[in-house]
C-alpha cells in the first residue's frame, strides 16, 4: 500500500537537512508520495527537493515575520521554538493542502513545526492521523545548554524557553499519533516528561536513527594528509561552536606542545567571528560552507568531535565513520550510538585524554587503518537510511491503519481535537 503523506517542514529538507531529505527521499522510492509544505529556499537546496517530489510548497518567511511571531509568543505559553515559523502564510499553506488533496497521513518535522500543523488541522476541523519528527529532545537540550554552553547569552536563551518546551514536549502523547527521535536518550527524555505534566498521553514515542548515504560517502582507503584534524558541523548551531573552540583553545594547545605542525580544518557553514579569526594562525582552516564534504574527510588523518553537551544522534560522527576515517569522539557523540570504544572510534573527554588520543593515533597508523575499517562495518550495520526508512514507513503503517484520523471539537469556549 503506497500513501498519500503531506510534509511539514520548518526548512528545506535538503542534503544539510539529512534527515527529512533523506526520510522524504527514499518513501518517494518506496513509490509513497510526498508533499512538502516548508520554508522556502533560494539556494540549491529547492532544487534537490523539487526533484524527489510532485509538488513543493515552498513559503516565503522573512526576518521581521520571525520576529513577529517570537512576539505573539511571548506572553503565552507556547516555546518560541515553536513559534519560530508560526505565521498565517505556513498555516494557510497547510489548511489549503487538507482541502485540496485526500491525505492519508501528516507527517511533521522537527518542534519548530509541531504547532503548524496543529493550528492548520483547529482550522480545518478534522484530518488524517498525524506524526512528529521531534528529532531530539529539545528541553534536554536546553537543559545541557545551561549548565554547560559556551556564552552566556546562549545559556541565557536556553534557561528562558526550557520550562515552556518542556511543558510543550510532555503533551506530544496527547497531541500526536506518533513521535519520533533519533536516540534512546531522547526518547528516554520524552517519556519522563510526567514530571511536569503528570499526564502525557499514550501516543508511542520510538527511536527511528539517523542513517548515512552510504554510496555517497565511500571508504576511503588512499592516501591522506600525514597530520590533519578534521571537525565538521554547521559553525552557527551553539553546540558546534563550543566544540571548535575547545578543540582549538584547550585542547590543542597540549598537542601543539609536542607536535607543532599539526593543522586542523574546521568545515561548515555559517562560523561566527570568534571562530573565522583562528584562520589567522596558518595550521588553521575555517572553510565556511562546502559544496562537498568528502574531499576534507578523506584527506583528514582523523576526525575529532570533541562535543561538550548535545542530544541525539552526532551525524558527523557517522559520515566520518562512513569515508573510514578514524574518529577520536567525546562520551557525549557516542552515547546515542551502540559503538564499542577503541573498536569502532576512540572516546576520550578530558582535554589531556583528548589531546594524548590524537598524539597517540597520530603516532600509529596501522590502528587508524584498522579503526578507519571497523567505523565503515558499524554504519553499514547501524545506520542505512534504507532500514531507517522501513522502520519508519512500518509505523506510518501502524498509524493509518490502527488509529483514527481526527475531528473538532468545542467545550467551554475552548476548541479541541480528538479520534473520529
Amino acid at each position: 500500500m503506497t500513501m498519500n503523506i503531506l510534509f511539514i517542514a520548518p526548512y528545506t529538507p535538503s542534503p544539510i537537512r539529512v534527515r527529512p531529505y533523506q526520510f522524504i527521499r527514499h518513501l518517494a522510492r518506496r513509490g509513497h508520495t510526498i508533499t512538502p509544505v516548508c520554508v522556502a529556499d533560494n539556494g540549491p537546496a529547492m532544487n534537490e527537493l523539487c526533484s524527489l517530489c510532485r509538488r513543493v510548497i515552498a513559503v516565503p518567511i522573512h526576518a521581521r515575520e520571525h520576529m513577529l511571531a517570537y512576539m505573539r509568543a511571548l506572553p503565552s505559553s507556547l516555546p518560541f521554538q515553536a513559534a519560530h515559523c508560526l505565521t498565517p502564510a505556513m498555516i494557510a499553506a497547510v489548511v489549503h493542502e487538507l482541502r485540496r488533496t485526500d491525505y492519508d497521513l501528516i507527517h511533521i518535522e522537527h518542534l519548530r513545526a509541531a504547532e503548524i500543523g496543529l493550528a492548520a488541522l483547529r482550522q480545518y476541523g478534522f484530518g488524517p492521523p498525524i506524526v512528529l519528527d521531534a528529532v531530539d529532545s529539545i528541553s534536554l537540550l536546553f537543559e545541557r545548554t545551561f549548565r554547560r554552553g559556551s556564552s552566556l547569552s546562549g545559556r541565557l536563551r536556553a534557561l528562558i524557553d526550557l520550562a515552556r518546551t518542556r511543558h510543550y514536549e510532555a503533551a506530544y502523547r496527547h497531541r500526536f499519533a506518533a513521535v519520533f527521535v533519533t536516540s534512546p536518550e531522547d526518547a528516554w527524555a520524552l517519556k519522563t516528561l510526567n514530571r511536569v505534566l503528570a499526564d502525557t498521553g499514550q501516543a508511542p514515542v520510538m527511536v527511528v536513527p539517523n542513517g548515512v548515504d552510504l554510496n555517497y560517502f565511500q571508504p576511503y582507503i588512499g592516501p591522506r594528509q600525514p597530520a590533519n584534524l578534521i571537525f565538521t558541523g554547521k559553525m552557527s548551531y551553539h553546540a558546534n561552536e563550543a566544540a571548535a573552540r575547545y578543540l582549538v583553545e584547550v585542547v590543542m594547545p597540549r598537542v601543539w606542545a609536542v607536535r607543532p605542525e599539526i593543522t586542523v580544518t574546521l568545515a561548515g557553514a555559517e562560523p561566527g567571528a570568534r571562530i573565522r579569526a583562528y584562520a589567522t594562525d596558518p595550521r588553521i582552516t575555517v572553510t565556511g560552507a562546502v559544496p562537498d564534504l568528502r574531499p576534507y574527510l578523506t584527506q583528514a588523518t582523523i576526525a575529532v568531535a570533541p562535543i561538550r553537551y548535545g542530544v541525539g544522534v552526532q551525524n558527523k560522527v557517522l559520515e566520518a565513520m562512513a569515508t573510514a576515517t578514524p574518529v577520536i569522539a567525546a562520551r557525549q557523540a557516542t552515547v546515542a550510538l551502540h559503538v564499542k570504544p577503541d573498536r569502532d572510534l576512540i572516546v576520550a573527554d578530558e582535554a589531556v585524554d583528548f589531546a594524548d588520543a590524537i598524539l597517540n593515533l597520530l603516532a600509529d597508523p596501522e590502528r587508524r587503518a584498522r579503526l578507519g575499517s571497523a567505523g565503515r562495518a558499524y554504519v553499514e550495520q547501524y545506520h542505512d537510511w534504507q532500514q531507517s526508512v522501513a522502520q519508519l514507513e512500518a509505523n506510518y503503517y501502524a498509524m493509518t491503519v490502527g488509529r483514527s484520523a481526527m475531528k473538532k471539537f468545542s467545550y467551554n469556549g475552548h476548541t479541541f481535537l480528538e479520534e473520529l
